[in-house]
């Protein structure tokens, strides 16, 4: 076998076997790999879309170096690459007959696959969001405080968190994500949505959670209705979750933004969370079967 070669893994047990060690050496950078895989086992294939699972490696004389993984209809999710290395990726899926939505990675790894996806493929890459990754240093309660109290989302708030999960996926213009039937019934059953409510007991926001893998839980998503915005209700929220994170004993609590929200960031880092990296989304367009 070639000293740096792209294999693919049979399924996620096969992939876990092979690059287990190497996602959890660095759980901030690869909280979504090892988010996803950790429901995959639990829940099956279908826990993050339809179609079968895609997984490989990058080996690196016997060790692993890089990971990507896709869970049909999402995009590809990539660890962090260099130029060579991502161009070696899109010959690799290209020859193997992937036709792809799109890809989600650090920065620099996202730019330079989208290029090489675009010269393997004759597709087009645009960039569908930019995101920065964070981590919770200092938990700070933000001031003003709204009046209220936190509470964990139960099988009486199901059709509500379906009703806000369809409107968080809304507002992100995301394709691909998971049946909000779904979404909610697994996140009631281990208790992963933190709502706020009013002190009448109304809910107003929410913030729900990951499992935690490799020590680390990433929140996602925060959402408030529309009309109830700018009264510190998704700031309470995401407080109140962060803080039961940290009590099951997470050692990292992350979780991304869109950079084009400065409300959301500056909130967040209001808060004590801290910037990790950026990253970035591309969606891919086929110019020849568009026209």
């Amino acid at each position: 076998m070639h000293p740096d070669t792209w294999q693919p893994a049979s399924d996620v047990h096969d992939f876990l076997a092979r690059a287990g060690d190497f996602l959890r050496s660095r759980p901030a950078l690869h909280s979504i790999p090892l988010t996803v895989t950790e429901g995959l086992v639990s829940r099956g294939p279908g826990a993050y879309g339809d179609g079968e699972p895609v997984f490989g490696v990058l080996e690196r004389a016997g060790e692993v170096g890089a990971t990507y993984f896709r869970t049909p209809p999402n995009r590809l999710s990539l660890t962090p690459l260099g130029p060579d290395e991502a161009d070696a990726l899109a010959a690799h899926l290209a020859g193997r007959g992937h036709v792809l939505p799109g890809v989600g990675a650090e920065r620099e790894t996202a730019a330079a696959f989208a290029s090489a996806w675009q010269r393997r493929t004759g597709v087009t890459p645009v960039l569908h969001e930019r995101q920065r990754l964070y981590r919770l240093g200092t938990l700070t309660p933000p001031e003003p405080y709204p009046e209220g109290r936190s509470r964990v989302a139960g099988a009486q708030d199901r059709e509500l968190l379906m009703r806000w999960y369809a409107g968080f996926v809304a507002d992100i213009n995301g394709f691909g994500h998971t049946d909000p039937g779904d979404w909610a019934d697994t996140r009631i059953a281990n208790g992963r949505v933190t709502l706020w409510e009013t002190p009448d007991g109304t809910p107003v926001s929410m913030a729900g959670v990951t499992a935690m893998v490799a020590g680390q839980i990433r929140m996602a998503p925060v959402y408030t209705p529309e009309h109830l915005r700018g009264r510190g209700y998704a700031g309470a929220a995401a407080v109140a979750a962060s803080r039961a994170a940290l009590a099951t004993g997470a050692a990292e609590v992350l979780l991304f933004t869109d950079l084009a929200n400065p409300t959301s960031n500056g909130l967040y880092q209001r808060i004590g969370y801290r910037p990790v990296a950026d990253f970035a989304v591309y969606a891919f367009q086929d110019t020849e079967r568009d026209r």
